[in-house]
């Protein structure tokens, strides 16, 4: 049996902050986008990748994929985002056996209003405090963690 391999001071700092971020940030900018768009991070996020996606539509998995969500998390937000409107369940134009979320006229509406004010948020709540080389090494870390997390993760064919 091996020792356990302890945190030092370093470690144990950044893992720390680490957590409080995980904690601080997603609060911080569910406040902010309840109260102007009566939504949280997680729904936003939804909607954003939709808006990012051509034809502005993308099949269940792949929307869980880039929200990092599993499909009953997901169904239950985009049946709750399509109650307000913002999304449809369509078959795939493909494949009809594969179903779609595809975002409405008035859930890009929706995206469009709340989109400046969430990226302002967004840059003073988090990327104000770094400098640009901080930002490149953050992306740089991020995507080796999450490539330790799930190795065929989304984020990480962007790069």
């Amino acid at each position: 049996m091996t020792d356990p391999r302890w945190l030092n001071a370093d470690e144990r700092r950044a893992w720390l902050a680490l957590l409080s971020i995980n904690t601080l940030l997603p609060a911080a900018l569910d406040t902010q986008l309840h109260a102007a768009g009566k939504l949280s991070l997680f729904d936003y996020n939804v909607l954003a990748m939709l808006s990012e996606a051509e034809g502005r539509f993308l099949p269940m998995s792949e929307l869980a994929a880039r929200t990092s969500a599993s499909l009953s998390r997901l169904s239950h937000v985009v049946t709750k985002l399509q109650n307000r409107g913002w999304l449809e369940r369509r078959p795939h134009p493909g494949d009809a056996r594969v179903t779609t979320a595809h975002l409405t006229d008035a859930g890009m509406d929706t995206i469009v209003k709340l989109a400046p004010g969430h990226v302002e948020a967004v840059r003073s709540l988090f990327l104000d405090a770094l400098r640009p080389e901080d930002v490149a090494n953050l992306a740089q870390i991020g995507e080796k963690i999450v490539g330790r997390l799930d190795d065929d993760h989304w984020i990480l064919r962007q790069s």
